[in-house]
């Protein structure tokens, strides 16, 4: 039976990362922080898909910036980021940072996130497993509700509220250049 160690490396190599379980914070897994730069790389070139997006925010110790790939999720003309594994780094520091990030593909933009509270996460949180026009029917969508947030292929508002206060969600508002000047 692998060790603590060895099961981290090969976590989302032989298998799907369960992040099911309620916990206070998830790290994440090595195979995930080690392919980070090709997709910092292929959004950065327009090479995913257009939700695809690089998220930048100092660290909450070190300030230096961190690099999170992301999916951006738009809900009734509001564009949002869902964080899978719950109480992540960038989760956190994003809040230590104020909200305060940059995020882009080819263009990067400053932005404020601000935490959706977790009542109104479900709704955000369909989207999010709706995306790109995926079904209840399509592999990608079940096998995601499954794994990410331990709900059916298709569920309820009803049961994604039951999840919804382990899954932190985060409104982007994009800062507009002031015109005239």
């Amino acid at each position: 039976m692998p060790g603590a160690d060895e099961h981290r490396i090969v976590e989302g190599i032989i298998g799907p990362v369960d992040y099911t379980a309620s916990v206070r914070y998830r790290r994440t897994p090595w195979l995930y922080r080690r392919l980070q730069p090709l997709g910092w790389w292929l959004i950065g070139h327009g090479l995913s898909p257009a939700y695809a997006v690089v998220l930048e925010v100092p660290g909450r110790r070190s300030s230096v910036i961190h690099r999170t790939s992301l999916v951006r999720v738009t809900l009734d003309g509001q564009h949002y980021l869902v964080s899978l594994a719950g109480e992540s780094d960038w989760v956190r520091n994003v809040r230590a940072a104020g909200g305060h990030a940059v995020l882009g593909r080819r263009e990067r933009r400053a932005v404020t996130l601000l935490e959706v509270p977790a009542e109104e996460r479900p709704p955000v949180i369909q989207a999010y497993l709706g995306r790109a026009g995926r079904s209840g029917r399509s592999w990608g969508r079940a096998s995601e509700a499954r794994h990410y947030f331990g709900v059916s292929a298709e569920p309820s508002r009803d049961e994604l509220a039951t999840v919804a206060a382990r899954y932190p969600v985060f409104r982007i508002v994009e800062h507009r250049p002031e015109s005239g000047r």
